[in-house]
Order: structure tokens, then C-alpha cells, then sequence
């Protein structure tokens, strides 16, 4: 993987090659960029670069890197137990998992990854296994004389335990050695952690940058593309799953509805309140990130009613297929009055779950407040 194949984020790219010419590489950066914007993928293409610009044999090395197999390539991701390794989980246990979900996606989330590894019911994280695992490979020598490049995707997902024992590995790593963490979210990080990198933020692509990717490396046509591109939110990601038909927004679209009506009726009627028990058992059998996809779908619905009820139709792409349902219809109780605090639950309840809270009972709480949330009047001036 080379910058030639990054999507966008032209200055980013310029900047690293430049310091990398000029010898200028900082020993720890970390990555920070939403979904689909391609952290990873830049962060791939940097380690390449920073690894065959001394290398005597540059196509070589460019080949092995491209497999994800070059000896001085080491990556730390999220794991979790499987049925296969029961205990003490660490990347280097699934490397070849890794690199096969990295060819078909280098876009791709945590939650593919874990579905990938059949483990989508569990949260992965970095333990302090997997941080001893990364010590051990940085003390040994590098296999071809050059850098060692370390890349640690998804960083926020590291534990306190974890972190702390790379602390001074950070601060005072082998010489030639290179730390390149990924986060999607900046706040998630242990402050230990941040203050010892130098810090890139990566923006959302623009839609230009997604037509062209959707162009050239999917053969999509291009009003397809435009359309898509339109509906992605500068995620190429997203963008992937709406050109290929990703069913799960399908099942989250029967869920959202599903809860908005019983949380309509559930105003006055406590016999309602006995289905919105029922929703919220049947979201709380899934697994975690699929809860907080599912919410941020949620975000995303009411957003996108807001919108419409405001008038901003060019802004507004959703096209339920419910029967029944219709945007349109559900709109006008969507507004300023209400979205704000709508989104704060929302958001509260994605905390929650991240943190382990009971699913069942968050997700009930939150339907409780939606009932009284959904009827506020919108207030004029």
C-alpha cells in the first residue's frame, strides 16, 4: 500500500513524505480521524515509505509491505478470546486474519474486524498482554537494518494497564523505531498516551475524493458515485456498504421504527411501556458494537428528520422502506426544541454501553425519556 492508493488528504500525505525526505520522522504520531477517512490506511503507506526509503532493495521491500509482511512491520489491533484461542489474546495470533481484512478493507471498522474474527458479540481491546508482546519485538534489533515501524490501530481501545506499560517504550523507544497510533476518537485516549505523540488530524474525505475512489477502484458509474458520495458523510467506508447493499442499516431501520412508534403510544399508556421492555431486551442480545452502530444510526435518523422538517431537502438522503413509515410524517416532531437533548441521550447511552453498563437497562432508560422527549413543542420566538 502507497499514498498513490490513499484517497484524499493530499497535505497530510505531503507532510510526511517531506519530513520523512528530510529526516525529520518524530518517533511517536498518532493518527486521528472518523471512520472511512483512512487513518489506516495512511498510517500503512507511511510505514512503507518510511521503511523502503533506505532500503537497498526498495521493490522488494515495497512487495513485502504490500503483503503486510515485511520482519520490521509489527501492528497491535483489538482482540478477544475465540473459540479457537481461549485465552490471552494478542495480535500476533491473528496476523493472517488481519492481513486478509485489510486487503478486502483498509477502510473498514472495528466491528467488521471483530465479525471478521466471528467475535462481534465482544468488545476488542489492547491488554497488557498485548502491550509485554509489543515490548519483546521492540527490544530485538531490526531485520534488515532500517526503522522498525509499530502501528497500534484503533489506540483508544488500549486499557490502562496496557498503556501504562508502554509509557516509557514512548518516551525513550529503540533507536529507529517508529510509533504510529490510529484513534477515531481523540477523547478516548489516555492523556499518558497523547501527550507523548505528535498528533495529525485527518478530516472527513469530501465527495470528490470519494466519487474518485468509487470510480476508479469499484468501476462505479459516475452519477451512481455522485449519489452515494452525497450520502457518506465523507466516510469511505460508508460509501462501500451503501454501492454494495449493506442489510444492516435494513434491520437497524426496523428497530429505530419499531421504537418510535411504541415510544409515541407509550405517552399516557402504561401498557405500552410493556413493548418498549421487549425492544429493548431484543437490542441488548446483540452485541455491544452493534448496540452503538445501531444508536449512531439512531443520531443519524433524527438528524436527517431534523432536516427535513427544516426545509433542507437537498441535505436530506434517507428513504425508509418501511411500510407505513414515511420521513415526511415523522419530521415535524423533530426540531430544535428536542434534537439537541435527543442526541445527548443518545450519545450518554453509547458511553454507557462502551463502558459495560447493562444494555437492557440503558437502552430502557433511554426509551423512557424518548416518550416525553418526542412530544416537546418546538418554542418561537
Amino acid at each position: 500500500m502507497n499514498f498513490n492508493t490513499i484517497l484524499g488528504q493530499e497535505h497530510l500525505k505531503n507532510h510526511l513524505i517531506k519530513s520523512t525526505d528530510n529526516g525529520r520522522i518524530s518517533h511517536a504520531q498518532l493518527f486521528i480521524g472518523k471512520e472511512g477517512s483512512g487513518v489506516l490506511s495512511m498510517a500503512i503507506a507511511y510505514a512503507q515509505y518510511i521503511l523502503c526509503s533506505t532500503s537497498i532493495n526498495k521493490e522488494d521491500c515495497a512487495l513485502k509491505c504490500s503483503k503486510l509482511m515485511h520482519p520490521d512491520l509489527h501492528f497491535a489491533f483489538p482482540v478477544a478470546s475465540n473459540d479457537v484461542i481461549k485465552s490471552h489474546p494478542v495480535s500476533s495470533l491473528f496476523l493472517e486474519d488481519w492481513r486478509s481484512f485489510i486487503k478486502s478493507n483498509p477502510y473498514g471498522n472495528l466491528f467488521e474486524w471483530l465479525q471478521f474474527l466471528g467475535i462481534e458479540n465482544k468488545q476488542g481491546q489492547i491488554g497488557v498482554d498485548e502491550a509485554e508482546d509489543i515490548v519483546k519485538s521492540l527490544r530485538l534489533k531490526s531485520y534488515e537494518g532500517g526503522y522498525k515501524v509499530m502501528i497500534i490501530w484503533m489506540a483508544e481501545k488500549m486499557n490502562t494497564s496496557a498503556a501504562n506499560k508502554l509509557l516509557k517504550l514512548l518516551e525513550e523507544p529503540p533507536q529507529k523505531t517508529v510509533f504510529i497510533l490510529t484513534a477515531e476518537n481523540e477523547q478516548q485516549i489516555i492523556t499518558t498516551i497523547k501527550s507523548r505523540c505528535q498528533i495529525l488530524h485527518f478530516p472527513l474525505l469530501s465527495e470528490s475524493d470519494i466519487v474518485k475512489g468509487l470510480v476508479e477502484f469499484e468501476g462505479t458509474d459516475l452519477p451512481i458515485a455522485e449519489k452515494i458520495a452525497n450520502q457518506a458523510d465523507g466516510n469511505y467506508n460508508k460509501a462501500l456498504h451503501l454501492l454494495h447493499n449493506d442489510n444492516s442499516d435494513e434491520q437497524f431501520e426496523e428497530w429505530f421504527i419499531t421504537w418510535i412508534r411504541a415510544a409515541f403510544k407509550a405517552k399516557g399508556n402504561a401498557a405500552v411501556i410493556q413493548n418498549l421492555i421487549s425492544w429493548s431486551e431484543t437490542i441488548a442480545k446483540s452485541g455491544r458494537e452493534t448496540q452503538k452502530r445501531f444508536l449512531n444510526y439512531c443520531i443519524q435518523f433524527f438528524r436527517q428528520a431534523l432536516l427535513l422538517n427544516y426545509n433542507a431537502d437537498s441535505l436530506v438522503f434517507l428513504e425508509p422502506k418501511s411500510p407505513g413509515f414515511k420521513l415526511e410524517n415523522f419530521a415535524p416532531f423533530i426540531h430544535g426544541g428536542n434534537i439537541l437533548d435527543i442526541t445527548q441521550e443518545l450519545n450518554d447511552a453509547i458511553y454507557h454501553i462502551e463502558r459495560n453498563g447493562n444494555a437492557k437497562i440503558i437502552l430502557l432508560d433511554l426509551s423512557i425519556k424518548l416518550t416525553r422527549l418526542l412530544h416537546v413543542k418546538e418554542t418561537t420566538s
